[in-house]
């Protein structure tokens, strides 16, 4: 899980207003430079988060579409990777453990000043170094070391071999006579970031909107659309009401709300697939939550397929860990039936008897505990709800409430939370840091304190090998200790759906993580974008 930051919202019906009373005072296109919705070469697209920082030392899109930036490697529409800031593919040497990577020639950063090795080199050492705050610095525990061979090669040597490694070096390239100059973790980079990517950023109006401009000398090209803006619009409803009013050109809206454009003809829907999922943490913390009892009892109590039909309107499937059912990866056999008389059986073999009012007890101890969701988030409300229905029919009772992350994540290591997750690229990317023990606890990576030995030993088993079938092997061993030891409920993967005003040609969608919207999103390709004739 990688950590982010969401601020304060107010609550919907304000909000509402809000948008409602914005979009009656301004026109669509009607801004001073022409920017505006609706503009011929602008676009403004809303989305549902923000980041933390806009620096790729701290973790600002280590999955690539940067837009500011540009990694050495690139994904393309159907995810395989292609050459970026590296001319071409890596040559890897036979024992996995040498990465040679041929730089790009002619590349300037958004000041002017050129792109070399030493720039990746300062990148991916800054990143590693223990005095950066970035939680997602295990992702490059293979590396061993990189160096510049020259001013247009850099090598990277790992410890081991590690089988996704070239999926690794999507991660965004700082500048070292930029970031290089001040403090990593609070100096002006963090906010107003300098990069090779194919937008510039003018303008970052916190809670508000990130504003770009097309970058003129991008090496790829210069956009066809020249100004971009990024909406944050973090309730759904707020969203799909400045949509429709035409304050947006696009958002990403859950399914019952894009529902509603259905009849609109000026505007397309797209679906993209992804490995975002939902999950409970139940956090081993909680006497209540952290019974393995009461963890494998909620697990066959959750009806996934009614929350896919009906929250999700079909645009998902069941989740039974983080790795979906129509993955290579999906180890077979460990789907989890809803059978509410299971459930109840195996409450009461481990002694969580019915109380008057039908909720279990044990040794004192009632089977109640709290499920926090995100302010704003349908979806997520949705879920929770359906979630505290199914287990009250099995005697526990739960709890939902709303909040900001900064009223959850203090909580987390006792409180249950419906929280998001999921990486294509590779099982490591997400399931290392959602299960490894000894993440527990660092920020967002393991909110459910999950340990389990054989867990983390299959977890390091599969990332240091580049046999698929030895990899295999572990993951399966995951996904099958999370059948006899779930420290999460999953609940569903779901397809993101976004709606477009349908003026602009060359959209599509790639497969997606969790972290959706601001990189990915038929904006994830946005520098390549033309006007429809």
């Amino acid at each position: 899980m990688t950590a982010r930051s969401i601020r304060a919202v107010t609550a919907a019906t304000l909000a509402t207003a809000l948008a409602m009373t914005a979009a009656a005072c301004s026109k669509p296109g009607s801004t001073a430079d022409g920017s505006g919705p609706g503009a011929k070469d602008s676009a403004v697209v809303g989305i549902a988060y923000e980041p933390d920082s806009l620096s790729p030392l701290l973790g600002y899109g280590k999955d690539g579409n940067s837009k500011i930036f540009d990694g050495l490697l690139a994904l393309d529409g159907d995810m395989s990777l292609r050459p970026a800031l590296a001319a071409e593919l890596p040559k890897v040497t036979g024992d996995g453990l040498t990465y040679t990577y041929k730089l790009r020639q002619g590349v300037k950063f958004s000041d002017g000043k050129p792109f070399g090795a030493k720039d990746v080199v300062f990148t991916y050492e800054t990143i590693l170094d223990k005095k950066t705050n970035n939680a997602a610095k295990t992702e490059l525990d293979a590396v061993k070391s990189v160096r510049a061979e020259g001013d247009s090669t850099v090598v990277f040597t790992l410890k081991y071999p590690y089988a996704p490694f070239a999926r690794r070096t999507v991660l965004p390239i700082a500048p070292a006579h930029v970031a290089g100059k001040q403090d990593v973790n609070t100096g002006p980079f963090t906010t107003s970031p300098v990069g090779t990517g194919p937008y510039v950023l003018t303008k970052w109006s916190k809670g508000e909107k990130l504003s770009f401009r097309a970058n003129p000398d991008y090496w790829g090209g210069a956009p066809a659309v020249k100004k971009f803006t990024m909406a944050i619009v973090k309730d759904d409803d707020v969203r799909a009401t400045r949509l429709r009013s035409g304050d947006l050109d696009g958002a990403i809206l859950p399914p019952n709300l894009a529902k509603t454009f259905k009849g609109d003809s000026g505007k397309k829907t797209y679906a993209a697939k992804s490995f975002d999922y939902r999950t409970v943490t139940l956090p081993t913390g909680n006497k209540v939550a952290g019974d393995t009892a009461v963890r494998r009892a909620l697990d066959v109590a959750v009806d996934r397929g009614a929350m896919v039909d009906k929250i999700l309107e079909g645009a998902g499937k069941p989740a039974y860990g983080p790795v979906p059912t129509d993955s290579p990866w999906f180890a077979k056999g460990t789907e989890r039936t809803h059978d509410l008389a299971k459930a109840k059986k195996i409450l009461d073999d481990a002694g969580w008897k019915p109380g008057e009012d039908g909720v279990r007890v044990k040794d004192g101890v009632r089977a109640q505990f709290p499920l926090w969701y995100l302010s704003g988030d349908k979806l997520r409300q949705d879920h929770a709800l359906a979630y505290a229905s199914d287990a009250k029919k099995a005697g526990v009772d739960i709890k939902t409430q709303a909040g900001t992350w900064e009223v959850i994540e203090p909580r987390m290591r006792y409180d249950a939370v419906l929280a998001g997750g999921g990486s294509p690229a590779d099982p490591d990317f997400d399931q290392y840091t959602l299960l490894k023990s000894s993440l527990a606890g660092d920020g967002f990576n393991n909110m459910a304190w999950y340990d389990n030995k054989r867990v983390d030993t299959a977890l390091e088993a599969g990332r240091r090998t580049d046999d698929e079938a030895e990899r295999k092997a572990a993951y399966a061993t995951v996904q099958q200790e999370l059948v006899k030891d779930p420290g999460y409920t999953f609940l569903t993967h779901i397809d993101h759906l976004y709606v477009v005003n349908d003026t602009w040609a060359a959209l599509s969608t790639q497969v997606e993580p969790h972290d959706h919207g601001l990189a990915s999103g038929p904006w994830w390709n946005v520098e390549d974008w033309k006007p429809k004739k």
